[in-house]
């Protein structure tokens, strides 16, 4: 029994962060898990930022309401729901996801949450699972799935290392040339040709 384990941002829509440093103007938080792979510690970075700054979470949720998946993300995921069953494993947030997920046709994600204050301010996040990802992907495969995994990222290698088939999608030249051996795509349709001869 497959199911197939999709990252979100840098896969199916932008990345909430880089968008939101175009928005603001805080060019610092263009930094993301292609460049550091450890995410506490960047999302604790991410919150001194924004306070710094004074920004709320209202003022990123602004943003993502601008956002849209990327041209071609729906229908790959249509197409890819009629195959078989997917999940989104992301360590964004239910306050980000909920937006992007109706333009997505509400598909299925584990995220993480946000501990706000009483100002407005995120206070810290709460992570699901530690190594989140590649949790997920172990729990599900000692439910009796088999994993085909996707994602762009530092953070995606658990899951696609762990999984059955593992794939990178629109990554960066220095995460393909450290992982030669995982295939490397640039479109949807080349993605889902890759996962489909998996299944």
């Amino acid at each position: 029994m497959n199911i197939v384990c999709l990252d979100l941002e840098g896969v199916l829509v932008p990345e909430i962060w880089i968008e939101f440093a175009k928005e603001s103007g805080i060019s610092e938080l263009t930094r993301t898990t292609r460049d550091e792979p450890d995410y506490d510690k960047l999302m604790k970075w991410r919150i001194d930022v924004l306070r710094q700054h004074g920004m709320t979470l209202a003022d990123i949720q602004a943003t993502i309401a601008k956002i849209d998946p990327m041209e071609g993300a729906k229908e790959f995921l249509d197409t890819l729901r009629k195959m078989t069953q997917v999940i989104i494993i992301s360590d964004t947030f239910t306050q980000f996801a909920q937006p992007l997920m109706e333009k997505l046709g509400m598909p299925t994600i584990f995220c993480n949450e946000l501990i706000v204050g009483e100002d407005g301010f995120i206070a810290s996040h709460k992570m699901r699972v530690e190594k989140s990802k590649y949790t997920t992907v172990k729990h599900l495969q000692a439910m009796g799935f088999d994993t085909i995994a996707a994602g762009d990222s530092f953070n995606d290698l658990g899951m696609i290392e762990q999984s059955k088939a593992g794939f990178l999608f629109r990554s960066t030249e220095s995460i393909k040339a450290a992982y030669p051996q995982y295939q490397a795509f640039e479109t949807y349709e080349d993605l889902l040709n890759a996962i489909q001869e998996a299944l």
